[in-house]
């Protein structure tokens, strides 16, 4: 099991006036951090790579799809311009020495049509996301798709969906992640989730049902804990947690209160946590 942390806690860009913050991450015991890719800039990521390479932190990253590149919608210029941009991710991920590109951009973020996916989005969605992984998979990245709840998304809101979408577009560079938070709200059945998406899982984000400090909140963590060990996951845990540092994200994710202490004693609570979780 490798232990992570989310570096949207504090910043969505990671830079070089981040270099001690780094460096305290390794030192509270985590093995990597999870890169916030926004800024497509490949040499920057390869500069970034090599210091968290020196440091011995593991990385993953994180982006999402907007309106004007979103892989489902109707127009092929549209659907094009999703294709071109997740490359352009996927250029920044292999610069930087990323494992795992994960996040909602299986469809544009905070955009709704005011039903569920049709079966044209549907479609739509397969061969886009079909094409990025040919080139996640040169690219040495596996594509990690996320799925969220109704309220930040339609097309994938469920372990069900979201296993369904992968075994269907078929392809070994497309994988998906748990994510706790989603799972609290949309989930009926916990245990039953994470069964249903085990064989495409590779990656899970420990987030509390507030997005503070994990095992300071409601999500059912003796099922969650028990159920992963139960079905073999052996890859990151990841810890997303978003707090008021960035005004922006702030506004993105609807937190308009400080939710913890200070952002240390999320990071330092919640990978003792994880670990005694784990560990017991």
């Amino acid at each position: 099991m490798k232990f992570g942390l989310n570096m949207l806690l504090w910043t969505d860009h990671v830079t070089a006036d981040h270099s001690k913050l780094l460096s305290q991450i390794k030192s509270w015991g985590y093995d990597g951090v999870e890169l916030p890719l926004f800024n497509l800039d490949v040499a920057h990521f390869k500069t970034l790579g090599g210091e968290l390479s020196n440091l011995g932190l593991g990385r993953t990253a994180v982006t999402v799809s907007t309106p004007d590149a979103n892989p489902i919608d109707p127009s092929p210029a549209v659907r094009q311009a999703a294709v071109d941009r997740l490359k352009q991710v996927l250029d920044c991920c292999q610069a930087a020495g990323v494992t795992h590109l994960c996040g909602p951009f299986h469809s544009a973020l905070g955009q709704f049509s005011g039903n569920g996916p049709t079966a044209d989005e549907w479609s739509r969605g397969k061969d886009v996301l079909r094409e990025v992984a040919d080139y996640a998979k040169q690219a040495g990245v596996m594509l990690t798709l996320e799925y969220l709840n109704r309220f930040e998304c339609y097309f994938l809101n469920s372990a069900a969906d979201c296993s369904r979408f992968i075994s269907e577009v078929n392809h070994p560079s497309l994988r998906m992640m748990y994510d706790t938070f989603h799972a609290n709200i949309e989930e009926k059945d916990v245990a039953q989730a994470i069964r249903t998406c085990a064989p495409y899982t590779v990656h899970v984000h420990i987030s509390e049902n507030d997005r503070s400090t994990p095992g300071e909140g409601q999500v059912d963590w003796d099922t969650t804990f028990k159920t992963l060990k139960e079905v073999k996951y052996d890859g990151w845990m990841m810890i997303e947690a978003f707090g008021l540092a960035l005004p922006a994200l702030a506004a993105a994710t609807k937190i308009w209160r400080r939710m913890f202490p200070t952002e240390e004693h999320l990071a330092v609570n919640g990978l003792k946590f994880m670990k005694s979780r784990w560990n017991s």
